[in-house]
C-alpha cells in the first residue's frame, strides 16, 4: 500500500508533492521520492526513511520542476535503501509503482540478456526498464505504456514520466486503486482521493486494467483492451478523503475492492520476495512449540480455523482454536510450551484480551495478530504481527479477515520450514503461490455482476446453508456469517460431510444451498453432496473453479466459477464472491450495510 502522486501542474510542485506524501503516511512506508522534468530533463531526489530525510535532501538539492511524480515506499523487493526507494528510473523512464510484479524475474533475466544494467534489487525498475525498450523500438508513450502493461503479471499501480514529454504524466491500474484529480489548468493522479485532495475535490476513480495520461487540460483515459473510456467524476470533501467511499454505495464493498492491494501489504510485510523466502519477526522458535493455541471472536475466529488447516497440514504442529469467550471459562488444559496468539483487528476485543492475559499468567509464549499496533492486546503480547491491510470502517469485517488469512497461511510456510517439514525448493515456490493471491483475488471480485444476480433469490429465502470441505468449511461458516450479520437471513455453515448428520432435513426447494467447492482432493466428496443436495430439490449456488466446473454435477440453479489457484490460497480467492453474496442481499433488502443493527466494530466489553 506505496503512496503515489503526480502532477502536471503549473506550478512548482515540489511542495505539493511532499504535501501529498505527507497525507499518505497512513499506509506506512521506509523510504521516499520525487521526481520532476527540469529543463527537459529527468531528475530525482530520494531517501531512505521518513519525509523528513527527504524533504533535507531537497533542501540541498531543489526539484525545480512544474511536472512530478512522488512516493512512499514500503519494501517488498530489497531491503529499505535509497537504491531501492522510487522514483526508478530507466533511459527516458521514471516512475513509482505499488503493487507486486510476479513474473518480475522472467522480465529481468530478458532484459539483462538485451544488456541491460539494473541498478536496485526491485520489481518496479523491471517495469521501468521494459518501458524504456519499448520506447527504444519507436513506440509512442501510450502504445509503450500499453505494450509494458501486457508483460506484466501482478497487481500494480504506476505513475511515469517520460523525458521529453515535458507536459505529460502516465498512470496505471490493476489490483491497486489510482484516481484522476481534475484541477484548473492543472491535472493529478494519486493512490486514493486524499492524495490529490489539498489540490482539487474534483476526481474520477479509474476501473480494472485502466491506464491514463494526463496533461494540463485533459485526461486520456482507457480500458485494459486500449479503448479510450470516460470513467464519472465526482466531487470528495477533504474532510471525507481519508474514508471516503469512491464510486462505492457502502464501505463494505469498497473494503472487498481493496483486498488484493490489502493482502499484498500483508504477504509483503512477511517475505522476501527476492529470496523467496518467509520472514516472519519476533523470537518464536517452532521447533520448541507443542502447540499452538489460538484466541479470536467472530470473523477472526474463523480465520484462526483457517491458520489451523495450514499450520497443521504443512508445519504438523498441532493448533487448537478456541472462541475467547468459552476459553478461559472452561479452566482449558493449557502449556507453557504453547504459542497463544490472539487474533483482533481492533486490538481491543475485551474476551480476546482475557484469554490472552490467562495464557501469559500459564507462562505461555504470546503473539498478537492485529491490525491496530498501538492497541492493548498489541501492548500485552511478546510479539506483534501487524496485518497491514488499512483502515476498515464497515463493521462486517472482509479486508481484516483476508489479511488475518493471508499472514496466517505465511506463518504455517515458515513454520513448516523451520521444522523441516518442507524443504528450501518448496518453500520458494509456496512463497512465489503467495505472492500470486493478490492478482487472482482480483480476478476474483471481477465476479461481482455474476453474484449479484444471484443475491435477488438468496434475498427472498428464510434459510440459507453453507457447505464446504476442508479449508472450505471454515470459508463456509464465514460465508454464513456475513449473511447474518448484514441481511438478517438465517443462515448456518456446516461441513459437507456432516451433511447426512442432521443439516439435509432442512433442504427443500425454498433453501439456497451455497458449495464451496474448488477441484481439489476434496471435490469428488463434495461433488457427492451436491447430488445429495440436489436429489432433495435444493437449490445450489456451486462455488468452483474452472476445473470444478467442468466435473460438477449438471443441475446446479448458479454456477461461480473463481480463478483456478493453488490450494495453498484457495481460501483467499474464494472469499470474495461469499462476501459479495452477503453485500448484494443486504442491498437487496435495504439492509443497512456498513452499521449493521445490534452489532458494533470493536466489542471492547464482554
Amino acid at each position: 500500500m506505496c503512496g503515489i502522486i503526480g502532477i502536471v501542474g503549473n506550478s512548482s510542485v515540489q511542495e505539493r508533492l511532499i504535501d501529498s506524501l505527507k497525507r499518505l503516511e497512513y499506509r506506512g512506508y521506509d523510504s521516499a521520492g520525487v521526481a520532476g522534468m527540469v529543463d527537459g530533463k529527468l531528475q530525482r531526489r530520494r531517501a531512505k526513511g521518513k519525509i523528513r530525510a527527504l524533504e533535507d535532501v531537497l533542501a540541498d538539492a531543489p526539484l525545480n520542476a512544474t511536472v512530478g511524480i512522488g512516493h512512499t515506499r514500503w519494501a517488498t523487493h530489497g531491503a529499505p535503501s535509497e537504491a531501492n526507494a522510487h522514483p526508478h528510473k530507466s533511459g527516458r523512464v521514471s516512475l513509482v509503482h505499488n503493487g507486486i510484479i510476479e513474473n518480475f524475474a522472467e522480465l529481468k533475466r530478458e532484459l539483462e540478456a538485451q544488456g541491460r544494467v539494473f541498478e536496485s534489487q526491485t520489481d518496479t525498475e523491471v517495469i521501468a526498464q521494459l518501458l524504456d525498450s519499448e520506447l527504444d523500438k519507436g513506440l509512442e508513450p501510450l502504445a509503450a505504456l500499453k505494450a509494458t502493461l501486457d508483460r506484466l503479471t501482478g497487481a500494480y499501480a504506476l505513475a511515469v514520466l517520460i523525458e521529453g514529454e515535458d507536459e505529460l504524466v502516465m498512470g496505471a491500474r490493476r489490483g491497486s486503486p489510482l484516481v484522476v484529480g481534475y484541477g484548473e489548468g492543472e491535472m493529478f493522479i494519486g493512490s486514493d482521493a486524499l492524495a490529490v485532495g489539498p489540490f482539487t475535490n474534483k476526481i474520477a476513480y479509474l476501473e480494472e486494467g485502466d491506464y491514463v495520461a494526463i496533461d494540463h487540460a485533459t485526461a486520456r483515459i482507457f480500458d485494459e483492451t486500449g479503448k479510450a473510456v470516460e470513467r464519472k467524476t465526482q466531487v470528495v470533501s477533504a474532510s471525507a478523503a481519508l474514508v471516503e467511499k469512491g464510486n462505492y454505495r457502502h464501505f463494505m464493498e469498497k473494503e472487498i475492492h481493496d483486498q488484493p492491494e490489502g493482502c499484498q501489504r500483508t504477504i509483503a510485510a512477511y517475505v522476501d520476495a527476492l529470496s523467496d523466502t518467509t520472514t516472519i519477526p519476533g523470537d518464536i522458535d517452532f521447533t520448541k512449540l507443542d502447540r499452538i493455541q489460538i484466541v479470536a471472536c467472530g470473523t477472526a475466529y474463523i480465520a484462526g480455523l483457517l491458520g489451523k488447516y495450514m499450520i497443521e497440514q504443512l508445519a504438523g504442529l498441532p493448533v487448537d482454536v478456541e472462541i475467547a469467550s468459552e476459553f478461559r471459562y472452561r479452566n482449558p488444559a493449557i502449556s507453557a510450551q504453547s504459542l497463544a496468539i490472539a487474533i483482533s483487528q481492533s486490538g481491543e476485543t475485551a474476551d480476546t484480551l482475557a484469554a490472552l492475559r490467562h495464557c501469559k499468567a500459564a507462562g505461555m509464549k504470546s503473539a498478537a495478530l492485529v491490525n491496530a499496533v498501538q492497541s492493548t492486546i498489541a501492548r500485552e503480547a511478546d510479539v506483534v504481527w501487524p496485518i497491514h491491510c488499512g483502515p476498515e470502517i464497515g463493521v462486517a469485517s472482509t479486508k481484516a479477515f483476508t489479511a488475518q488469512v493471508s499472514l496466517l497461511t505465511t506463518l504455517a510456510v515458515a513454520a513448516a520450514r523451520a521444522r523441516g517439514r518442507i524443504d528450501a525448493a518448496e518453500e520458494n515456490r509456496l512463497v512465489r503461490v503467495l505472492l500470486e493471491a493478490p492478482r487472482l483475488m482480483a480476478e476474483s471480485i471481477n465476479l461481482e455482476e455474476a453474484v449479484r444476480n444471484i443475491a435477488l433469490e438468496v434475498s427472498k429465502a428464510r434459510d440459507v446453508l453453507y457447505l464446504g470441505r476442508g479449508p472450505m468449511y471454515p470459508l463456509a461458516l464465514e460465508g454464513a456469517l456475513k449473511l447474518k450479520e448484514i441481511s438478517y437471513i438465517h443462515a448456518e455453515g456446516y461441513a459437507a460431510g456432516e451433511l447426512k448428520h442432521g443439516p439435509i432435513a432442512l433442504v427443500d426447494e425454498a433453501t439456497p444451498i451455497v458449495i464451496l467447492a474448488p477441484f481439489d482432493s476434496y471435490f469428488e466428496k463434495s461433488a457427492s453432496n451436491m447430488s445429495e443436495v440436489m436429489a432433495r430439490g435444493g437449490q445450489v449456488i456451486f462455488i468452483t473453479d474452472p476445473d470444478g466446473a467442468r466435473h460438477a454435477p449438471a443441475g446446479a440453479k448458479v454456477v461461480v466459477t473463481a480463478p483456478k489457484c493453488d490450494p495453498l490460497i484457495a481460501p483467499l480467492v474464494m472469499s470474495a464472491p461469499i462476501q459479495l453474496l452477503a453485500y448484494y442481499v443486504a442491498v437487496q433488502k435495504g439492509a443497512d450495510v456498513d452499521q449493521p443493527r445490534n452489532l458494533a466494530k470493536s466489542v471492547t466489553v464482554e
